[in-house]
């Protein structure tokens, strides 16, 4: 991916080397012990961590409480050339979304693009919708409608994962970004209310939905790009859809136990990741994105 030199987004928010002050305490009450317990919750119910974290910082919203975030230790870490282009990286890619959802949202939507934030930290983050560590992966809160990420997730996705390249790396965060416009759309909203009513196999069958979806606009967003500044080389679109299998639920469920529960997927098997992101880049078009159909 050609990205040195090109205009970087101003929406970043380089929290490296810094610590959150308290730890995440007064997160709307999710704590240190809290995310665990929220973990645990999660890996006996099949749901995502984050969804259940969002669910109770909506319930204590709702009690009159705020999410807000907790201030930082002021003075950050001397950074390195390393950190410093991975920075520059990320905020290529950011602003390439921005151009790419500005001008889908005033042209095919009528209406105007809210540009989200993209916070980068290291080891754990007080966010809009609680304290959360690296260990969870990147991650957006549609409370503050910022995207988190921890960057050695990177190294983790190459050494791990197996999915290497700068194009694997920009389809995190334009995946991440597609969780934006789904908030922004109300999509978002509408499918947590139906997983409220839904039992636990429906619940994590309408959460697969929401991340294929979510793929596939991050293939919206690779089409998009490279139609306006031709921007890829040989070779990153098979980054991206290797990126996009390596995170199937089939194969992190193999790789950390050895064996597959189709049940309780909550972001879809490598195939349909990578289906879905096909579908994005290859038609454009946010209307190819409709997986809650059929």
């Amino acid at each position: 991916m050609q990205w040195r030199g090109r205009r970087e987004s101003d929406n970043i928010e380089d929290l490296r080397g810094r610590r959150p002050s308290g730890g995440g305490r007064g997160m709307v009450g999710i704590g240190g012990t809290g995310l665990v317990l929220i973990v645990v919750l999660a890996l006996l119910t099949g749901q995502n961590p984050l969804d259940l974290l969002g669910e109770i910082v909506a319930q204590q919203q709702g009690g009159g409480q705020v999410a807000t975030s907790q201030p930082y230790d002021a003075a950050p870490s001397r950074e390195s050339d390393a950190d410093r282009e991975q920075r520059q990286f990320v905020a290529v890619v950011l602003a390439d979304t921005e151009d790419v959802w500005n001008q889908t949202f005033r042209d095919d939507l009528g209406r105007s693009y809210q540009e989200p934030r993209l916070v980068l930290f290291s080891g754990g983050v007080d966010s809009g919708c609680g304290f959360a560590q690296a260990a969870v992966g990147p991650f957006y809160c549609p409370l503050d409608q910022k995207v988190y990420i921890d960057l050695d997730f990177y190294d983790e996705l190459q050494r791990r994962f197996g999915a290497p390249g700068d194009f694997a790396q920009a389809y995190v965060i334009a995946h991440e970004v597609g969780h934006h416009v789904q908030n922004l759309l109300g999509i978002s909203g509408k499918v947590h209310d139906a997983q409220q009513r839904a039992g636990s196999g429906g619940a994590n069958e309408l959460s697969v939905r929401l991340e294929l979806q979510a793929d596939c606009l991050a293939g919206v967003w690779a089409h998009q790009t490279q139609r306006q500044k031709q921007v890829l080389e040989r070779g990153d679109v098979e980054e991206a859809l290797g990126a996009a299998a390596a995170v199937g639920d089939d194969r992190i469920q193999m790789k950390t136990q050895g064996y597959v529960v189709p049940e309780s997927f909550t972001h879809g098997s490598a195939a349909q990741r990578v289906r879905w992101f096909k579908r994005g880049f290859e038609s454009g078009s946010i209307d190819s994105c409709d997986t809650f159909s059929g």
